[in-house]
């Protein structure tokens, strides 16, 4: 889930049903959090998803210019992994990035170590890749960097997952996996006839609802947040990332099924 901060608040490596390693919905960037944004005071933000994708696009406005970050998690076999591509489109902005990997829902911070290109957080049997096309400074719990964007400019930042038993993960090729994530989406939302009337909203229902789906086995989640509160501080907040299987077999009367809610959030998912 990614904020109009530009940070991704909530996260959960390897698979949805994963504790998170990311939690800062939950509670603030102590609990985990990843973010990229200007550094400066922004004027204005736009977002948006990238055509019939869950390819999302966040412009910022500065002082300075405007810049475009965009973020996916591609549709692959490969290593979990999110991408962030930051694109200057005018002038110059200053930009920075927060990595606070936080496992076991927050509690947990990794050990931080650089490498050539990027670093490693490895907690128990986790392990997280950052590939940076700039320097970062490990300090104070977070990996910390500092880059600014032109006109035409992009950089690439990937953050991918593997057991921390296992070899680094190589550098994701960012431009191909693009390619094939925006097909990906576009070929298997083209396969519905959809009708003229409502035909945005429920080609854009459609992609939420593919995108809720357990690839290994076909069950469809409630809500890939967890289950927050129906209410501030409210009780009502059962882990809804699982397949029930009162729905899953069918076996209700539709009369007297009842539809999990959550409370409304301002992120925007970019699941894979």
């Amino acid at each position: 889930m990614v904020a109009v901060n530009g940070s991704i608040d909530f996260l959960c490596l390897p698979s949805f049903d994963s504790d998170a390693c990311f939690a800062a919905m939950l509670g603030d960037q102590a609990n985990g959090c990843w973010q990229i944004a200007p550094t400066g005071y922004v004027t204005a933000v736009e977002r948006r998803y990238r055509g019939d994708t869950l390819i999302l696009e966040t412009d910022y406005t500065t002082e300075g210019g405007r810049v475009r970050v965009t973020d996916f998690m591609p549709w692959h076999d490969g290593e979990p992994t999110v991408v962030r591509i930051v694109e200057g489109l005018s002038g110059r902005v200053e930009m920075g990035s927060l990595l606070r990997p936080r496992f076991d829902y927050g509690r947990v911070p990794p050990w931080m170590r650089p490498f050539d290109g990027g670093l490693c957080a490895d907690a128990g049997p986790h392990q997280l890749v950052l590939h940076a096309p700039c320097q970062t400074e490990v300090e104070n719990g977070g990996a910390h960097a500092t880059f600014s964007v032109k006109t035409g400019k992009k950089l690439v930042f990937t953050l991918s997952y593997a057991p921390s038993f296992a070899d680094l993960p190589k550098k994701p090729d960012a431009a191909r996996l693009l390619r094939q994530t925006d097909k990906a989406w576009r070929d298997w939302i083209d396969r519905f006839d959809v009708p003229r009337r409502w035909g945005a909203p429920l080609k854009r229902s459609l992609l939420t609802l593919k995108a809720l789906i357990d690839r290994r086995t076909g069950g469809l989640v409630a809500a890939p947040t967890m289950g927050l509160p129906e209410v501030p501080g409210g009780s009502m907040n059962w882990d809804y990332r699982y397949c029930w299987l009162r729905d899953a077999t069918g076996s209700c009367e539709p009369s007297r099924v009842i539809l999990p809610t959550c409370a409304s959030c301002t992120g925007s998912m970019v699941v894979g």
